[in-house]
């Protein structure tokens, strides 16, 4: 197996979802949020982890852009979880990178009140080693 193939298996694991179960229908891609900021759509995203062809995901702006809001998820037929295979590269990309990409001086001094503080603990969680 190439390391391609072996990293799409990688990250299928950790989604806990399986691409293999998508059906291709579009419903995900009709129902996101984003899709006119994304340069590959939900469905197409699941079309290239299904095939075990990563490499152009790695470099996908629609890693950035997925809201994770779960709409693709809502309207999926099959059970498939669009917006988990999302995150899931995401954090491979992260990962592989191997740095700190959130301190704690570049949050602003001054928060909007209505943002939640599991926001900000997240995204420490998701984009500190």
């Amino acid at each position: 197996m190439n390391n391609e193939k072996a990293l799409a298996e990688e990250v299928v694991s950790f989604s806990g979802t399986n691409p293999r179960n998508c059906m291709k229908c579009g419903k995900c891609s009709a129902t996101c949020p984003t899709f006119e900021e994304m340069d590959l759509h939900p469905h197409e995203f699941v079309s290239y982890l299904a095939s075990g062809r990563i490499e152009k995901l790695l470099q996908s702006k629609t890693i950035y852009k997925c809201l994770s809001c779960f709409a693709c998820v809502e309207r999926c037929p099959r059970g498939v979880e669009p917006s988990r295979l999302i995150e899931a590269v995401r954090d491979s990309v992260v990962g592989q990178k191997g740095a700190d990409y959130l301190s704690p001086d570049r949050i602003p001094e001054r928060l909007d009140p209505d943002l939640p503080q599991q926001a900000i603990t997240a995204a420490f969680r998701k984009y500190k080693k």
